[in-house]
């Protein structure tokens, strides 16, 4: 049987779950219950990344010790899997003392590229980063996602040799040994490498900031938390030593937003070359979420919250807008307009009705006993190729397609006039061809549509059909956004 392993990133818990990371679960989550439709052994990772300046700023904000502001807000992020239906079977803090452990002993095998020397630049708390003269010039001294003044520090650090590696993570990518899709992100990395990589920092001093794994051998100093962020992946197999961690690595996808590609298309390959590891398989970088097609912001009012979403539309509803509706390979956009007709023209409409009035005419016309269902006949390599690649939203289109042409098929064949005419064994026929191709669909929504999936599967598998209970996607009937 074989191993499959799939990541998200973890996000930073300086807030609460946002519907970008909600998207994210979701891609992972496809992939990973393709894997298992398979029969592949699957762990399916996520977490939240802990440590840093910015939490220990944020929590003193809020008036609450730091551990009692990052467990009220990680326990978000671990509700948010079980509302959205997401099977992860590892949820990993980084401040688990198993990941603090492993993460200084990476620290420590990391060693022959780690070097002490002073260090000058512009830091901002809110995103945790030095940045250029270039870019502070640029921005006229202020970060303009945090609107604050850029801090210029000078003090002693530790740095990893990431400049020795720029040719070999080069090679990899160009190789295709270590994929990135989409096509753009690729390029995008690739131009970066072309440039040259510079060392970085990977440590800041502890007096001022104490919220961070301590680095080995000297008190002084944190791990930086970008740096010890990006062990996750191995630290929650187990490495060094555990049975897991040599069976599941490398990861087969690491799932990751736009935002942090440096990071884990040159930091991360760096690190793992250094520990003498094989990179991931495939990263999948995807894009980001818009609301009517501006930048969510509280003070604009048009948030998206996930939550909000599933418990008034129900949870498939809201997997089948972000995965199709949402472009897999570009930045995409939420609006309540959009939601609502993808809700009711798409799935009441197409899938809903398509499901109730096979079901319904199974058990009308021949009691739900259809026999001699026929395996089912459709070529799925436009699928299978799309969901090879991270392409959601095209291996959902696929789907539909089938979804509108078995519509069709019932529309042309007329099961109820055939009925009129007492030939039992040609609407079997006709009946079994539409229960066989409504299987293989169900089958193929599973890793998207989940509970649906399910509940089409149980109707019509079990050698008798059956009614489905309610609405396929039931909605609160005083919904207001709807």
């Amino acid at each position: 049987m074989s191993k499959y392993y799939v990541t998200t990133s973890i996000p930073y818990v300086n807030a609460e779950p946002h519907i970008g990371f909600a998207m994210e679960l979701l891609y992972a989550d496809v992939l990973a219950r393709t894997a298992r439709a398979r029969g592949d052994e699957v762990i399916y990772s996520t977490g939240t990344d802990e440590h840093g300046g910015k939490i220990a700023e944020k929590a003193q904000a809020e008036g609450k010790n730091v551990r009692e502001y990052t467990d009220q807000i990680t326990a978000k992020y671990s509700e948010l899997t079980k509302v959205l239906n997401v099977s992860n079977n590892r949820f990993i803090r980084t401040t688990d003392k198993g990941h603090e452990q492993r993460a200084a002993e990476i620290w420590k095998r990391l060693n022959k590229d780690i070097y002490k020397s002073k260090y000058t630049g512009w830091y901002c708390t809110g995103d945790e980063a030095f940045f250029t003269e270039t870019e502070v010039k640029a921005n006229n001294g202020i970060c303009p996602a945090h609107d604050r003044p850029y801090e210029k520090i000078e003090e002693e650090n530790y740095f990893f040799k990431l400049s020795s590696y720029t040719e070999d993570i080069k090679q990899a990518i160009i190789s295709e040994h270590f994929k990135i899709v989409p096509q753009t992100k690729r390029n995008e990395i690739l131009s970066l490498l072309e440039q040259g990589l510079d060392d970085i920092s990977v440590s800041r001093p502890k007096d001022k900031i104490n919220w961070g794994i301590a680095v080995p051998g000297d008190t002084t100093q944190v791990m930086y938390v970008w740096f010890e962020a990006l062990m996750n992946y191995i630290t929650v197999l187990g490495y060094p030593e555990y049975e897991d961690f040599k069976l599941y690595w490398p990861a087969d996808v690491q799932v990751i937003g736009k935002d942090i590609i440096r990071f884990h298309a040159a930091i991360w390959p760096a690190m793992l070359m250094s520990l003498g590891l094989p990179f991931p398989r495939q990263l999948y970088v995807h894009g980001f979420v818009t609301s009517d097609g501006k930048k969510m912001s509280k003070s604009l009012r048009n948030v998206i919250d996930p939550f909000e979403v599933v418990d008034s539309f129900g949870v498939d509803a809201f997997r089948y807008y972000m995965l199709r509706h949402i472009p897999s390979y570009d930045d995409g956009d939420f609006s309540w307009a959009k939601f609502n007709d993808a809700y009711n023209n798409e799935l009441a409409n197409e899938l809903g009705n398509l499901a109730q009035r096979s079901i319904s005419m199974a058990i009308k016309y021949l009691d739900g006993e259809v026999i001699n269902i026929p395996p089912p006949e459709h070529d799925m390599s436009a699928y299978q190729e799309a969901l090879s690649v991270c392409r959601f939203d095209r291996a959902i289109d696929v789907v539909w397609d089938q979804i509108r042409s078995l519509n069709q098929y019932i529309d042309q064949e007329k099961p109820w006039n055939v009925a009129k005419t007492g030939d039992k064994e040609h609407l079997n026929e006709i009946l079994a061809y539409i229960l066989s191709s409504l299987g293989e669909i169900a089958d193929l929504l599973l890793p998207f549509l989940p509970d649906s999936a399910n509940r089409i599967k149980q109707a019509i598998g079990g050698g008798k059909v059956v009614v489905i209970e309610g609405s396929l996607f039931p909605k609160k009937e005083n919904n207001a956004t709807s």
